[in-house]
């Protein structure tokens, strides 16, 4: 089975459970009906796919003459350090989600990269779709910040795999809308990243929607000081996506062009 096979596996058997429990246990009414809503964000991972598989194609030279050096032992800290190979998958797992959750950061806190990721905070609704919501420019900057930092780390294929397993499966577990009895979220959070935590994130305030950048581990806001546990107007009551915006996200041509208007 290819790791492509196995991810699509894994994120298909995820997402079905997620949504199987959201219709179980939702937490927030909804403001849009799925099936709008599950066909723009549908589409709109299918153009990201796309987009990756075409830049795949066009990947620069460097890239692969770095492949071919860390394949061959070369290049990479774990190419130079030969740790175990459960030492080394650890230390992925671990490096790579503090650079996601700086990437994450810095996606609020540089405006031209804000004007994509945006579109990601303009779905009103929060569940397992949002964690595919994504411009499609976004998505191949964060495919080369991460192909850069695998290389650079000289990951295996094995750490690899599991961590993207682990991201993807994150990402919808904290984007659904899942109502988790108090106790066991309180446990959860003090090592990854909630449902609650990370709807505070998708406020309508800009002091909360700068706050909880995790998609995994939650230490990471902690440890700068970016997180948040509560928000203002409690979980049932408050308002998601961003202040400015009307019912338009459910369109995909005003989402995609959205990086592109004046506000």
């Amino acid at each position: 089975m290819s790791d492509t096979i196995l991810r699509l596996t894994f994120f298909l058997s995820i997402l079905i459970i997620l949504i199987m429990a959201e219709i179980l246990l939702p937490k927030k009414k909804r403001i849009h009906n799925r099936k709008d809503r599950w066909i723009t964000n549908g589409l709109i991972t299918l153009i990201n796919t796309a987009s990756v598989n075409i830049v795949h194609i066009a990947i620069p030279l460097i890239a692969i003459v770095a492949a071919v050096d860390v394949s061959n032992g070369k290049m990479g800290l774990f190419n130079i350090i030969n740790f175990p190979i459960w030492i080394e998958i650890i230390l992925t797992v671990i490096i790579l989600d503090f650079i996601i959750w700086g990437q994450h950061l810095l996606s609020h806190k540089i405006p031209f990269v804000w004007r994509f990721h945006r579109m990601h905070h303009t779905d009103r609704d929060l569940d397992v779709t949002t964690a595919v919501r994504f411009h499609p420019f976004e998505i191949i900057f964060s495919m080369f910040i991460k192909i850069t930092s695998i290389y650079i780390l000289g990951a295996s294929a094995i750490a690899v795999i599991i961590f993207e397993i682990m991201l993807n499966g994150m990402a919808m577990f904290n984007h659904a809308n899942l109502r988790i009895p108090f106790r066991i979220e309180n446990i959860l959070r003090k090592f990854i990243v909630t449902p609650d935590l990370h709807r505070i994130h998708h406020s309508i305030y800009i002091d909360e929607h700068n706050k909880n950048f995790g998609f995994s581990l939650s230490i990471w806001d902690k440890i700068f000081k970016c997180y948040l546990d509560q928000p203002r107007d409690g979980h049932k009551d408050m308002k998601l996506g961003l202040k400015w915006q009307n019912d338009k996200p459910t369109k995909l041509g005003w989402s995609l062009w959205i990086p592109f208007k004046k506000l």
